[in-house]
């Protein structure tokens, strides 16, 4: 099947002298998202030669501890709601939810 379409994605990050993150956006127009500010991203690739996960993760130092908490709690309800789709696999996908629950808890994060 030949390429019908393509669609880019672009970061942009801002660095300090330190190459330390102090701005980041990203650019998504087939979304309708151009220059969005961000305080977080990650970001895995898999690849299927090396069979290895390949990741950035990059947050700006102004990011505040309780953001990166709920960013990282949201982050792995969405990977377990990933699983599902990608397997149905229900029971693993109860466990991680469940974990998801006791992350969300421990943190005490209020469920939004």
């Amino acid at each position: 099947m030949a390429v019908v379409h393509k669609s880019e994605i672009n970061l942009n990050v801002e660095l300090d002298e330190n190459k330390v993150p102090e701005k980041l956006s990203w650019t998504a127009k087939d979304g309708g998202v151009e220059n969005e500010a961000a305080k977080a991203v990650l970001l895995s690739v898999w690849n299927s030669e090396q069979q290895e996960t390949l990741k950035i993760d990059l947050w700006t130092k102004d990011m505040p501890m309780d953001e990166m908490k709920k960013f990282m709690h949201q982050t792995l309800v969405s990977l377990s709601d990933t699983f599902y789709k990608a397997t149905q696999d229900e029971k693993m996908t109860a466990t991680m939810k469940d974990f998801c629950d006791y992350f969300a808890e421990k943190l005490e994060l209020k469920k939004e």
